[in-house]
């Protein structure tokens, strides 16, 4: 099957790279910057010991060719509209997109224009582009998991997942993709407001006194508005997130908060600003996620004034 990877940062670098790595038909849809660095360097995924170079088959927007039988989406929240417009022509009747973004936003915008081609999904991958251009991995976790959004059969789904399968991260076909990407919103707006408000590792905001306290209240806050949403956080995961950000001398942080550190842009409309507008429709009382998203709006209005 063709395989087409729309961008090749830390997300579609990393699952794409892994793809190709296994010797499946993988193109990147890319921009012409990303596209300059890769054919320079080649796509490098490096950390935890690895030194992976690869020489990728590459794409721009005005180069596509025809359909692909999946399209692995893996950009950020705001380069999805620009994202739509170059794969359109990569998307054919028998395409299915499998989106790695966070949150849920980008659901109803992918739906209403590709229709059933769009899947949900959950990508969880830790990893970050480094100064040189290259996929920095910063743990093991490695998998992505989909399925179709309204829970009905999909014959190709069994097709897509031939596809993703054995290539050096746990891939899984979901009975309930939306539950788990609602899961996945609660865990990754608790790391990111837990360590984006208080500027700092889990581990150094639990070594503070309160600090404990406060991660716990802001899981309780996202917990509350996924149930409210009728995709309650099942207790395992829910336990397991309480741990995460309640972790002793844990060096976590989260991808908001690189960013942030960074002086980059962040992703607080899309991972934030969504989830605390869908907590006011459902009166739900957010306020440490209000405060979050407050502070990253400011950082965004600052990165954006420049």
């Amino acid at each position: 099957m063709r395989i087409l990877v729309v961008g090749a940062g830390a997300t579609g670098g990393f699952f794409g790279g892994r793809l190709a790595q296994a010797g499946r038909d993988v193109t990147f849809l890319v921009r012409p910057g990303r596209a300059a660095v890769l054919r320079e360097r080649g796509l490098r995924i490096v950390g935890l010991g690895e030194n992976t170079v690869l020489e990728p088959r590459l794409l721009l927007a005005d180069q596509i060719d025809g359909p692909y039988d999946v399209i692995l989406l893996g950009v950020k929240a705001a380069g999805l509209e620009n994202a739509i417009a170059d794969l359109a022509p990569a998307v054919g009747p028998d395409s299915r997109i499998v989106p790695m973004l966070n949150g849920m936003r980008h659901v109803d915008v992918l739906s209403e224009r590709f229709g059933a081609s769009a899947l949900g999904a959950v990508a969880k991958v830790m990893s970050t582009v480094d100064s040189n251009g290259d996929i920095a991995r910063l743990g093991e976790l490695r998998s992505l998991s989909y399925g179709s959004l309204d829970g009905r059969p999909d014959p190709r789904l069994d097709e897509v997942h031939d596809a993703l399968t054995g290539a050096g991260f746990d891939t899984a076909v979901s009975s309930d993709i939306v539950g788990d990407m609602w899961s996945k919103w609660a865990f990754i707006a608790s790391v990111g407001a837990v360590t984006c408000l208080m500027r700092g590792t889990v581990g150094e905001v639990n070594a503070a006194p309160g600090g404990t306290e406060f991660a716990e209240a802001v899981v309780a806050e996202c917990a509350a508005v996924t149930a409210a949403a009728g995709h309650p956080v099942p207790d395992a995961d829910l336990k397991a997130i309480s741990a995460t950000v309640t972790a002793e001398g844990s060096p976590h942080t989260s991808s908001a908060y690189r960013d942030l550190a960074g002086g980059h842009p962040v992703e607080v409309e899309q991972i934030f600003g969504d989830l605390v507008a869908r907590a006011r429709r459902l009166g739900v009382p957010t306020p440490l996620l209000d405060l979050t998203t407050l502070h990253l709006r400011v950082h965004q209005g600052r990165v954006e004034g420049r």
